[in-house]
């Protein structure tokens, strides 16, 4: 519609402005409401922040530190987290800290605070504006009785010791025993006022969830809750039997491996509650010695679960587990969807990958295998037999597959290719991975890094090319987990 003689934009109604501002991103809102009082006005109309994504920075992608931060989050939490429905927010890693899994094979183990002046105060420091950042987000939603939808992942690396979380030296920071606590309680009334929750997740929010958090939970939310993710690298399960029974109607389930039990198990399969379908499973190999693998769902557990839920499928991120962990977990009757191994120095072995392959030949869409170490071994004796080619031969369901830090040789790269064609949506192989085979190339011309790129490509039916950045591969795995297990329990 053309606007007449002098009239101009201010002159719109307010109701047309709010509804072209709802097509603006979180960001340009902001940056719209600086304009003038009309344009503010009209932004901070509540229908246009009834969802709010928010990733406060660490120093990441080129953004400022946590701690500048928080101002922003304070304005944008009170101004719109007593009536927002849908909330996620990511507190991004601290810049220069280590995270459960990254590039040092020690990183399993963070040196104290004390070890070091310069990092004491800046772990300090990171764990200070954590805790306010924290207490910024749930005091300001503490009375959001509408609240829908509630997504966090946290730091996992602020406060780290052995690979676990730990709040042992939480006393070095001001009231940071009196802040957790008060962390934990504004959690808990949040629970307890909300009368439509449908979706909690929370992934490794340093003393946020306590395994009294979930009985807080409203009868009404216990009613509408369809996912709940509760992570952590704790000792103990983050919910109890008792409690899971009050959430009769979950559609999605993510917890530690460790806490599936036989009774969890046994429990989501009641003819009473409402099949599950999705089930996120974190294995992580530095917790084992703490959270052992007896007492988890059996074999017989599982056929019992998959006749209550006939179309459960089930993610499993295992974080360096060697392969006899691995032949204790995955279970036959296991209705595997999606399987990510990740690691430093732990291998997989070509065993464990024919075990896989023919356990869940119907089931296994995506399967990832990482490795972050300078050696790259070969998963197999015989060049001419390799465990991933008859894994994507015998996979047929298979749709996205992605390497790094194994030999992969050429040859068989283009016979998987060709093996799945155009169903394999996703094929990532790093370029440090590939390998060329000089009895393959006999006869053989051009650049052989060309002709590979060329023959791919033809058995893929696009165009392909090799991972030249490893970085791209490797993402920090339990932030990968976190979104995974988002968009897997969405999907249903």
């Amino acid at each position: 519609m053309a606007l007449c003689g002098g009239v101009g934009a201010m002159a719109l109604p307010s109701e047309l402005i709010v509804h072209i501002f709802s097509f603006l991103s979180d960001r340009d809102k902001l940056r719209a409401s600086t304009v003038c009082s009309r344009w503010r006005e009209c932004l901070f109309y509540p229908a246009l922040w009834t969802e709010l994504k928010l990733r406060i920075g660490g120093g990441c992608n080129g953004g400022g530190s946590s701690s500048e931060e928080t101002p922003k989050l304070d304005f944008l939490m009170r101004k719109f987290g007593s009536f927002v429905r849908e909330l996620q927010l990511e507190l991004a890693p601290v810049e220069g800290y280590l995270s459960p899994l990254s590039s040092d094979p020690s990183s399993a183990r963070m040196d104290q605070p004390d070890s070091d002046p310069q990092l004491s105060e800046r772990w300090r420091d990171a764990m200070a504006t954590y805790l306010e950042q924290v207490l910024c987000v749930f005091s300001s939603i503490r009375n959001n009785r509408n609240l829908r939808k509630l997504s966090m992942y946290g730091d996992t690396c602020v406060l780290q010791q052995e690979g676990l979380l730990d709040r042992s030296n939480l006393h070095q920071i001001h009231q940071g025993d009196k802040k957790i606590n008060e962390i934990q309680q504004l959690f808990m009334e949040l629970l307890s006022n909300g009368r439509q929750l449908r979706w909690l997740s929370c992934s490794f929010m340093l003393g946020l969830v306590t395994p009294c958090s979930v009985a807080s939970l409203s009868n009404p939310s216990a009613e509408t809750l369809q996912h709940l993710s509760l992570l952590d690298h704790q000792l103990g399960p983050l919910i109890s039997p008792s409690e899971l029974d009050r959430l009769s109607n979950l559609h999605s389930l993510a917890v530690d491996f460790a806490d599936l039990t036989s009774e969890l198990c046994g429990l989501l399969a009641s003819p009473h509650r409402t099949p599950l379908h999705r089930l996120s499973l974190l294995l992580n190999g530095a917790a084992l010695e703490f959270k052992p693998l007896e007492g988890t769902a059996t074999e017989d557990d599982w056929k019992a679960l998959i006749r209550a839920s006939a179309n459960l499928r089930v993610y499993i991120m295992a974080l360096e587990v060697d392969s006899s962990e691995l032949l204790r977990v995955l279970k036959p009757s296991l209705p595997l969807e999606r399987l990510h191994l990740d690691s430093y120095s732990t291998l997989v072995t070509d065993a464990t990958l024919e075990l896989i392959s023919q356990q869940y030949n119907k089931t296994l869409t995506h399967f990832l295998l990482l490795r972050d170490d300078p050696d790259f071994p070969d998963l197999n004796v015989n060049r001419n037999e390799d465990p991933l080619v008859l894994l994507s031969w015998r996979c047929t369901q298979l749709a996205v597959l992605v390497i790094h830090g194994y030999t992969v040789w050429s040859h068989n790269l283009v016979a998987i290719s060709r093996l799945r064609g155009s169903s394999l949506r996703v094929l990532t192989v790093s370029e440090e991975s590939i390998d060329f085979d000089p009895d393959q190339s006999v006869g053989v011309e051009g650049d052989p890094v060309h002709n590979l790129v060329k023959e791919v490509s033809l058995g893929l039916g696009r165009v392909w090319h090799p991972c030249l950045d490893s970085s791209l591969v490797l993402s920090e795995p339990t932030q990968h987990f976190h979104r995974e297990l988002q968009a897997f329990s969405a999907g249903m």
